[in-house]
């Protein structure tokens, strides 16, 4: 850009950083600065704006595309689920630490959330409360444990149900804690989904518990989709893996939400 050209207008900033970012993917707060003959500020004002209007996400000293959430195939999903499987399983273990003998919980759709089932079968009077079909299935075997599913619309991309039905059921029950699921969350517009029926059912869920856990792993952090559903100090607590940056679990923690970190094994090489 020709340095001696007349000042740009904030659209026009705007247009221009998005271009950037196509071509750079990520760009440091200086080389906008220097790239548009405008002040730290200015830059810091524009990408709040895109932020907001979720174009964009802050990263330490700069910016880079948001990642937008799209209709997803269901060998899609299933590919997906198995390739970050051992970081769900790793989240899935360490929030199954804070289900305790006679709560009544919820766990929402997802892979994530199925994760718990196997280590709940220890949990004196324990009631179970879910949209997922295949967190029924896995505890048909503990039938020790009360289980409610709460109906409604069914989507079967994600083995589970949404909509007004799920969430008038789940407002109908005191939940002690919640576990909720995410394809997209960020520190600026919190948890979002592509869905309107999912957000009903977690909105529902949100206000129905006394306490609610984030599950999500770090490759899902920095991505955004069409609808919010909570900003990240509306909850108690995130539940993700060690790879999520630590600069990010410190601001999440200054927002007043607990950060719980899963370790993840490492490969054992092959012929040892």
């Amino acid at each position: 850009m020709n340095q001696t050209a007349r000042p740009l207008i904030p659209e026009q900033r705007h247009q221009e950083i998005l271009r950037l970012l196509q071509q750079e993917g990520v760009l440091s707060i200086r080389s906008l600065t220097d790239h548009m003959n405008v002040s730290h500020m200015t830059v810091r004002r524009d990408i709040t704006a895109l932020e907001d209007m979720g174009h964009v996400v802050s990263v330490q000293g700069g910016v880079r595309l948001a990642k937008r959430a799209g209709p997803t195939s269901l060998k899609g999903r299933e590919l997906k689920a198995r390739r970050e499987l051992p970081r769900k399983k790793a989240i899935a273990e360490l929030a199954a630490q804070f289900v305790e003998d006679d709560m009544v919980v919820f766990l929402d759709s997802g892979t994530t959330c199925q994760s718990l089932v196997p280590h709940l079968g220890p949990r004196r009077n324990l009631t179970v409360v879910t949209n997922n079909f295949h967190v029924v299935n896995g505890l048909f075997t503990h039938t020790h444990i009360e289980v409610i599913h709460t109906g409604g619309a069914v989507d079967p991309y994600s083995g589970s149900s949404e909509g007004r039905l799920a969430a008038d059921a789940i407002k109908s029950v005191n939940i002690d804690r919640s576990f909720l699921s995410t394809e997209t969350w960020n520190m600026s517009r919190g948890v979002t989904s592509s869905s309107m029926e999912k957000v009903e059912v977690k909105l529902a869920t949100l206000q129905a518990s006394t306490s609610c856990f984030l599950l999500a792993d770090s490759t899902k952090f920095g991505t955004i989709s069409k609808f919010c559903v909570a900003a990240i100090d509306q909850l108690d607590a995130v539940v993700t893996d060690e790879q999520l940056s630590h600069q990010v679990q410190e601001n999440i923690r200054d927002r007043g939400v607990a950060v719980h970190v899963a370790a993840l094994r490492k490969r054992t090489p092959s012929g040892s």
